[in-house]
């Protein structure tokens, strides 16, 4: 039976596939970001288990982890607002109609 600490991995791990899954067969914007953030919220397990249960500093973890949510949350506030001119300037924000960008 695996350790705690492989146990938070593979759910990380687990996190990180689903995203990637998500990212490339999304066809809307709007689930890719999803896809995009299902990674980082991957990336943020897998940094806080480690901090917590390989003895390390946990807070320094734990900070590390809430970096990589704020930095989350300033590229959804990015890509929501791209994705509104996005959707005021083509109608559409399915990727298939996105044919180019400039006409």
């Amino acid at each position: 039976m695996p350790g705690p600490l492989a146990l938070y991995h593979l759910a990380a791990l687990a996190l990180l596939a689903f995203g990637i899954l998500g990212l490339t067969r999304r066809r809307t914007l709007v689930g890719m970001l999803i896809s995009v953030e299902l990674m980082l919220n991957g990336a943020g397990l897998a940094i806080a288990a480690s901090s917590m249960l390989s003895g390390a500093n946990a807070a320094l973890g734990q900070a590390t982890t809430l970096f990589v949510m704020g930095l989350a949350a300033a590229e959804a506030t990015i890509l929501l607002a791209i994705i509104v001119v996005v959707f005021r300037r083509f109608g559409s924000t399915r990727t298939s109609d996105l044919t180019t960008l400039q006409e």
